[in-house]
């Protein structure tokens, strides 16, 4: 069975910075790739970032040039670098890994029960 926990969440004023960390284990010999989420209250969960396991990485534009998605791909860690932070990333981030490989099935789809930040004005 893998499990994804999320760890780095809180409370933070306007413009400071958070880091997300968020560790799969299991019987894994692989995952495609890993990414954050998030959900607001009252709004659909949306993608805040994405990274392969070559390193290509995908962005919300509204988080663009703001946080930075990392991997280590040795250890099954994802991390969110959460720089200039506002009030409207309020929320709370949920780590993804998709296309995981274990020794019992191939190309699973996993998710962390979340993390919640909120950014104070």
């Amino acid at each position: 069975q893998v499990q994804l926990v999320e760890s780095g969440g809180g409370l933070v004023q306007a413009g400071g910075s958070l880091r997300l960390s968020c560790a799969a284990s299991g019987s894994i010999f692989s995952i495609n790739a890993m990414g954050w989420y998030r959900q607001a209250p009252g709004k659909q969960r949306e993608l805040v970032a994405a990274i392969t396991s070559g390193g290509s990485t995908n962005y919300a534009d509204s988080v663009k040039g703001r946080f930075t998605i990392s991997r280590d791909n040795a250890k099954n860690t994802v991390y969110l670098q959460m720089n200039s932070l506002k009030p409207e990333d309020t929320a709370v981030y949920y780590c993804n890994a998709d296309g995981v490989v274990t020794t019992t099935y191939g190309g699973m789809d996993y998710w962390g029960k979340g993390t919640l930040v909120t950014v104070s004005s």
